[in-house]
């Protein structure tokens, strides 16, 4: 009777995180159309990135997207797998999060593409933050499993990106160092992949090889604020340069055009 009761519990658990889910990717998705629909709002200064970035850097950026996503996917399965001593509610906060991420790159049509999202539902995540419950197993296995599928697909992303903008695949022997560090630093040090990821960006940005933040979400910050002077100091380089290079150029213009007026009167 106990075991009847049980599975009754574990089935109601299940379809009440899975019409949550679904309630979610709804009300983001709705959101998202709204905000991308409106003109007044996509013209404005501030979500433009050609305001701040050169147009280069930007399609940089977007190769990053992709294999950062990559990184995203194996942090999330890590910690599935290990217990490194974290915040329950921040890893699972985490994992609906980058489940929505991809979520919204799935179309929902066909027979694939519905039970792909099925299997991103973050299931053990909700029922957690729900139902402060979670044993499911298999349920979780399989959520966490389709994260390594994603790896592959993102990655070919990457590649597809990279060929259609005739793109250098430079970015990728950055990104291989630094994961390829981001691996070693965790047995090493003995480190959670957070304050892995932490460390190796702080050495990689000349920022030392400290953690710095007692909390995820501090770590998290530190994370964010040290790629985005990275990326901002280098914005900034390529500016002042292309400036200097400009001046140049326009004055030796001049010049040339001052001679070709004096040979025309002479």
């Amino acid at each position: 009777m106990n075991l009847i009761f049980e599975i009754v519990i574990f089935i109601i658990e299940l379809l009440a995180v899975i019409g949550i889910f679904a309630v979610i990717m709804k009300v983001v998705k709705f959101a998202y159309n709204k905000i991308t629909s409106n003109p007044r709002i996509m013209s404005h200064k501030l979500l433009n990135p050609k305001e701040y970035l050169p147009e280069e850097e930007i399609t940089t950026l977007n190769q990053v997207f992709y294999l950062a996503m990559i990184v995203c996917f194996i942090v999330n399965i890590l910690y599935s797998l290990f217990n490194w001593g974290s915040s329950v509610d921040n890893l699972a906060f985490f994992d609906i999060f980058i489940s929505i991420i991809v979520a919204m790159d799935i179309a929902w049509e066909g027979r694939k593409n519905k039970w792909l999202l099925l299997l991103l539902v973050p299931v053990g995540s909700l029922n957690y933050l729900l139902f402060s419950s979670i044993a499911l197993g298999l349920v979780e296995i399989f959520h966490q499993a389709v994260f390594i599928y994603f790896i592959k697909v993102y990655f070919e992303k990457f590649l597809k990106y990279t060929q259609t903008n005739s793109l250098g695949i430079t970015i990728m022997l950055l990104f291989s160092i630094i994961f390829i560090s981001f691996l070693i630093t965790m047995p090493v040090e003995n480190v959670s992949p957070l304050n892995s990821l932490e460390m190796v960006s702080n050495a990689f940005t000349s920022n030392g090889y400290a953690i710095l933040g007692e909390t995820s979400v501090g770590k998290l910050n530190a994370i964010v604020l040290v790629w985005a002077g990275f990326i901002l100091s280098g914005v900034g380089t390529a500016t002042l340069t292309a400036a200097i290079i400009k001046r140049h150029l326009n004055s030796r213009f001049d010049e040339l055009e001052d001679k070709i007026k004096k040979n025309k009167k002479n």
